[in-house]
């Protein structure tokens, strides 16, 4: 038998609401759908009828009740802020590993310089020579390791937050769009390139630390990947980057013409970077755009 709506449930007895009711509440489920579905092949009055019944029965899904709109996101504040910077700054992630391991390893080392004796802004070049700074007559006599373990040390606190500021600024921009290994082999090979280029300069003898030879690669690294088109940018854009680097490069140059900076280490670093240690980690490297995740 048919199923019958409760009388309870239909309109009152005799109208022609209670008359459909009864008769639609004999139809069986299949029926109802399909007029359901279909009402604009029909009278209104049918497709209303089959409608009620179905949701009598309980076959019309309920109402999607609205959802409450989201809370708006807490602002960070500035300890948060502060926080999130110095952990990008010294825990390596995905996108950034090298760049914090090199920052926490230039201050280990300076850290332990200072605990050790040396002074913390105007150490002696005795003092230099016993941490591994490039000094030609021990580069060139049997300690060639010097030329690279003289990048890691820094002739007082002021040499390293400048160097360091440099570090953690380039390697924002290039590090997780070229890869970590390509970026160490450009900071470490123009590390070295720049030690080579101060000891053939300077014939009389010299006595250099730093990683401002490194850095300079890193110049030459990143005007290689603007002059390449290796980071899309617009015109605008890539002329705005190209300008400060340049701006960097060139100011740098040039106060180190009345300092006591080794110039010699920071030109070769550079051409380290634009003819070697750039074009080798441009192999296979994809087009990446600067600001993509």
């Amino acid at each position: 038998m048919e199923p019958t709506a409760p009388e309870n449930n239909l309109p009152p007895a005799g109208s022609t609401a209670a008359l459909a009711a009864q008769l639609f509440a004999q139809k069986p489920d299949a029926e109802l759908l399909y007029l359901a579905q279909n009402a604009a092949r029909y009278p209104p009055a049918v497709g209303t009828a089959a409608m009620a019944e179905l949701k009598r029965r309980g076959l019309l899904p309920d109402a999607p009740r609205p959802q409450p709109p989201a809370p708006p996101p807490e602002a960070e504040t500035w300890p948060e802020l502060i926080g999130q910077l110095l952990r990008g700054l010294f825990i390596p992630s995905r996108r950034f590993l090298v760049t914090p391991l090199l920052l926490d390893l230039n201050l280990l080392i300076f850290a332990l310089m200072v605990l050790s004796g040396v002074s913390a802004s105007n150490p002696s070049g005795q003092q230099l020579v016993s941490w591994g700074s490039n000094v030609s007559s021990l580069t060139l006599h049997g300690e060639p390791w010097r030329l690279l373990s003289c990048v890691f040390v820094h002739a007082g606190l002021s040499h390293l937050l400048l160097n360091m500021f440099s570090l953690w600024l380039l390697g924002l921009l290039v590090e997780d769009r070229v890869g970590p290994v390509r970026l160490l082999l450009v900071y470490l090979a123009s590390g070295v390139g720049g030690s080579l280029a101060s000891l053939w300069w300077h014939t009389n003898g010299i006595n250099s630390v730093g990683a401002s030879g490194a850095i300079f690669g890193l110049y030459g690294f990143l005007l290689t990947l603007l002059v390449s088109k290796k980071l899309v940018l617009d015109k605008s854009d890539r002329r705005a980057m190209l300008g400060l680097v340049l701006y960097l490069v060139l100011s740098n140059l040039i106060s180190g013409v009345t300092g006591n900076i080794d110039n010699a280490a920071h030109l070769g670093g550079l051409i380290t970077g634009l003819l070697v240690a750039g074009p080798l980690a441009l192999v296979g490297m994809r087009t990446a755009t600067l600001g993509e995740a």
